[in-house]
């Protein structure tokens, strides 16, 4: 009885293991997905940014901010990220801040092309 539920449970421990040095296998032909998060930023967009556009102006080309800080109104956060499927994960930021509801300047992994400022 005792040498069956030994041998039961090395089995069990055995497979276990076996199972676990699986999970760090790629297999070939297995379709991974792009996972992409947050908002969609292109230079276009960018681009359109001046200086003492309203809030609403602003929201209108970029779309709603991804954070909403409650502590600080004057300031948007911009975020988005996507992780490749077997790739890196790329991330890309931008700020936005304002002055008595204009946009004073933004800054990030953006900037405006010489050719739109």
């Amino acid at each position: 009885m005792i040498r069956h539920r030994l041998s039961t449970a090395i089995s069990i421990l055995v497979l276990c293991s076996f199972a676990s040095g699986c999970s760090s296998l790629r297999f070939p032909g297995v379709h991974r997905i792009s996972i992409q998060q947050g908002n969609v930023i292109t230079q276009t967009m960018i681009d359109k940014l001046k200086p003492g556009m309203s809030k609403s102006q602003v929201r209108f080309v970029l779309g709603n901010a991804v954070i909403n800080d409650s502590l600080n109104q004057n300031r948007w956060d911009y975020i988005y990220s996507i992780q490749v499927a077997g790739g890196d994960r790329i991330i890309n930021e931008l700020h936005l801040h304002f002055i008595e509801e204009r946009l004073s300047h933004f800054e990030g992994d953006f900037s405006p092309t010489p050719e739109a400022t």
